[in-house]
């Protein structure tokens, strides 16, 4: 698609030229394929969505299988919101559980079962064979490096520009 060029020089600066806009429809493209095809295939193989898989997999790498809703909706890149939601399914499902935190009534909790702990334990291998297929495999060790730091750069501006916490891994 042909734009009009900008009507001002200002406006120019943040034009993408030739080269910056095919780089950028190939990251739309990936960012629009690759959830998509995590999210069906977990579907198929665990009968779960990708954030519950997340929410699952950050709880079973914590301490005590257990964080605070605020790290856990940090961890899985939620609004706390959002989160509520998904713990009221899992904790339906018998997956979780919701608690006050000892240390601070004011605070909740959410702890993953032992039936949790099962369910993302069955789905780690299908997830991981899946990822190693579509992101690591078709890449160099030295592109996958480039990508991850690429990655963490533009989440780095996005939660300076949010002014939200930064370091996330």
């Amino acid at each position: 698609m042909n734009l009009p060029p900008p009507e001002s020089a200002e406006q120019g600066d943040y034009w993408l030229d030739t080269d910056q806009q095919q780089n950028w429809r190939h990251l739309v493209a990936l960012l629009m394929t690759l959830p998509t095809a995590i999210e069906s295939d977990l579907q198929r193989t665990a009968g779960i969505t990708m954030f519950e898989y997340l929410v699952l997999a950050n709880l079973s790498e914590a301490e005590e299988a257990t964080l605070r809703m605020t790290d856990l909706a940090y961890r899985a890149n939620s609004s706390l919101s959002r989160l509520s939601h998904v713990v009221s399914r899992l904790a339906k499902r018998g997956w979780v559980r919701k608690r006050p935190c000892a240390t601070d009534g004011r605070v909740s909790e959410v702890v993953l079962t032992k039936t949790g702990r099962a369910k993302v334990v069955r789905a780690a291998p299908d997830h991981a064979r899946l990822v190693q297929e579509l992101v690591i495999a078709p890449l160099t060790r030295p592109q996958l490096k480039a990508l991850g730091a690429s990655a963490a750069t533009i989440v780095e501006r996005i939660a300076e520009r949010n002014n939200v916490p930064t370091g996330r891994t």
